[in-house]
């Protein structure tokens, strides 16, 4: 006798509406001067802004960065520095925070509300192509934690790099990795979709890690090493 496969409940999730995502952002730590400014002067850059990580998506980074006591951080891709204050306000008064970006423009303004939030010293930018960068550092783990929001076409190179240099139960988050909804529309076969696409898969593939995708602003990936 053939049995019937169990009928498993349906998916539980929340759609979020505008109303909905305001909600959210009342009920999260309150940003400090410093973050509204930031940016404020940010959301003037125009179409660029949208580089930015959301709100409630940097408040969880400097949660989960304090949460696993992290000492020694990495982020690929910086532009100017909101998730970079996140991740260093989560850090103690002596970790550290490595900052790979490639526009000097965009990184000035980052250094500037560093300084303002007093956390500066936490923070060392390296300016360059974040792979070259990445390969010189040293081959062991070095790493609690590692964020990247970069090229999309870069984030394979990254990945790899920077799993390699990831301590054993340490984090690695990856931005925009529902790229819009895009993923899921086989129509769009534009290069950075594709690339989120097969970048999704590796990481699903790649038994150094246990991951999780998260729907927190354009779509999260959480990896631990281990």
């Amino acid at each position: 006798m053939l049995l019937r496969p169990a009928k498993l409940p349906k998916p539980k999730f929340t759609a979020l509406d505008e109303n909905l995502y305001d909600y959210l952002q009342e009920h999260r730590a309150p940003d400090d001067e410093v973050v509204r400014e930031l940016r404020e002067e940010t959301a003037r850059l125009g179409e660029h802004a949208s580089m930015q990580v959301s709100p409630d998506q940097a408040t969880f980074l400097r949660l989960l960065v304090a949460a696993i006591g992290a000492r020694r951080a990495v982020e690929v891709g910086t532009f100017t520095g909101f998730s970079a204050l996140a991740i260093a306000r989560g850090l103690p008064t002596n970790g550290r925070l490595l900052c790979c970006d490639v526009s000097e423009e965009w990184t000035s303004i980052a250094g500037r509300y560093w300084r303002k939030a007093g956390v500066a010293d936490r923070i060392e930018l390296r300016l360059g192509p974040a792979a070259e960068t990445l390969r010189r550092l040293p081959e062991q783990p070095v790493f609690d934690f590692a964020f990247i929001d970069a090229d999309k076409r870069g984030y394979p190179a990254y990945w790899d790099e920077l799993v390699p240099r990831l301590r054993r139960g340490g984090l690695i988050a990856v931005d925009n990795v529902l790229w819009d909804g895009d993923v899921v529309r086989p129509e769009v076969k534009d290069a950075d979709t594709v690339a989120i696409r097969e970048f999704n898969e590796k990481v699903l593939d790649d038994d150094r890690v246990e991951s999780v995708m998260l729907p927190i602003a354009d779509g999260l990936t959480l990896a631990r090493r281990r």
